[in-house]
């Protein structure tokens, strides 16, 4: 199965920093578009998240949770859903395996999901979003700017809609 797996925090929803509060969701511009161009394709969705706003005391996994229930419920009144949710709760000093850009995510989905990873793209806006999809060897999209990285993703984009017509005419490329 084909799959885009997405960061959440600043791909998906605007960030104000540490979001646990599910009133305060509000989804970036051109998500909805993008995502039901993209399940058009035959893509399905699912979201790895770094959330180290549990392990710093911010906020509980159950206000994370809660957020992407949010964020689900704006998305399937639109006739598009997240399958699954992933997120690790670790700062970076914790060294878990789960913290993108590690994989430890990524294997626990691809047991849950047949992720077709020569069809999957992975997007978000952090560097980390980028060595985690080149490690997982998926195709990876940015989103911002080419100045803030080291690493070099198979394309950036403005945003999610620029991004899902990407993927769709390098699909019909290949």
């Amino acid at each position: 199965m084909k799959f885009v797996i997405l960061d959440r925090d600043n791909t998906l929803n605007h960030d104000p920093g540490y979001l646990h509060q599910p009133e305060k969701v509000k989804l970036k511009k051109n998500v909805i578009p993008a995502l039901k161009l993209l399940k058009k394709e035959g893509y399905r969705f699912i979201v790895i998240t770094n959330q180290s706003g549990i392990n710093r005391g911010y906020f509980d996994r159950r206000d994370a949770i809660k957020v992407n229930i949010k964020i689900n419920k704006i998305l399937m009144k639109n006739g598009v859903s997240i399958e699954k949710f992933y997120l690790c709760p670790h700062t970076p000093k914790q060294n878990c395996s789960c913290r993108k850009p590690k994989i430890g995510l990524f294997k626990k989905a691809q047991k849950d999901f047949e992720i077709q990873i020569s069809k999957s793209y992975m997007i978000g806006d952090k560097e980390s979003d980028i060595l985690f999809g080149k490690r997982a060897e998926l195709r990876t999209i940015y989103l911002g700017s080419k100045n803030s990285l080291d690493v070099e993703p198979d394309f950036i984009s403005r945003d999610l809609l620029e991004a899902a017509k990407w993927i769709i005419k390098n699909e019909k490329n290949q």
